[in-house]
C-alpha cells in the first residue's frame, strides 16, 4: 500500500513508518520540516493545517496516518491540525488513522473517561490529554470520512518491539497488574495490523498490553 505518514518524523510516526517500511508497503513522511526520516521513505513538506494540501497529498496515497503532537504549551494547535488532516483526507476520499490519545477512553466497569481519573492522567500532562478528547470530537463531527481513531495506553512511550498488544474497543486497555502501558513499538504494529486488515470505522479503538 502507499501509506502518507503526517508527523512521520515524530517519535510515534517514526516507529509507524519504520513499521510499514518493514512490511513492504511505501511510505511518505510528511512534516512542515522534514528532516531525518526513516531509510526508505519519501520526505515530504507538508502542513496539516492545510486542508487542500492534505487532499493533493492524500489522493496520490491509499491511507493516510496523522500522527501530529502539538509541543507542549501548543496543545491548543490539535484543532486545527487535526481538521485540516481529516478535511484534507476526505475531500481525497482516503482512509484516515489518527494517532489518538487515551484521555477518552472509558475506564473499564465505570462510566468516567481516563482523563476524570488522576491515575491515568496525572496533573502534568493534563493538558494534552484534553487535547486528544477533543481530537476525538472533532473526528465524531467530521461526516463523510472513514476514520480510525487508535487510542494507546495511559502509559506511552519508546520501548521494546514485544510483537504483542491487545485492543479494547473504547476502553482503556488495562493489565491483570493494573498497569495500561504500550510502546510506541508495539503500537506501531496494531496501527498496521488496523490498516491491513480494518476492525474499526468512525471508532475509537484502543491498545494496550
Amino acid at each position: 500500500m502507499k501509506i502518507l505518514i503526517i508527523g512521520a518524523t515524530g517519535a510515534a510516526g517514526s516507529r509507524i513508518a519504520a513499521e510499514a517500511l518493514q512490511r513492504g508497503h511505501a511510505v511518505t513522511a510528511a512534516s512542515r520540516r522534514p528532516s531525518v526520516v526513516a531509510p526508505g521513505a519519501t520526505a515530504l513538506t507538508l502542513d496539516a493545517t492545510a486542508p487542500d494540501r492534505v487532499a493533493d497529498a492524500a489522493r496520490l496515497h491509499d491511507v493516510v496516518v496523522a500522527a501530529t503532537r502539538p509541543a507542549p504549551g501548543r496543545e491548543a494547535d490539535i484543532d486545527a491540525l487535526t481538521t485540516g488532516a481529516a478535511d484534507g483526507t476526505r475531500r481525497a476520499e482516503r482512509r484516515l488513522i489518527v494517532v489518538g490519545g487515551a484521555a477518552p477512553l472509558r475506564i473499564p466497569g465505570t462510566a468516567r473517561i481516563a482523563l476524570e481519573d488522576p491515575r491515568w492522567v496525572p496533573p502534568t500532562i493534563r493538558e494534552i490529554a484534553a487535547a486528544s478528547c477533543r481530537q476525538l470530537e472533532i473526528l465524531r463531527d467530521m461526516r463523510g470520512l472513514d476514520w480510525t481513531c487508535l487510542a494507546p495506553a495511559a502509559q506511552f512511550e519508546p520501548g521494546i518491539r514485544t510483537g504483542g498488544y491487545r485492543t479494547g474497543g473504547a476502553d482503556l486497555v488495562i493489565d491483570e497488574d493494573g498497569r495500561s502501558a504500550l510502546s510506541m513499538e508495539d503500537y506501531a504494529i496494531a496501527l498496521l495490523d488496523e490498516i491491513e486488515s480494518p476492525t474499526a470505522t468512525c471508532e475509537v479503538l484502543s491498545a494496550g498490553w
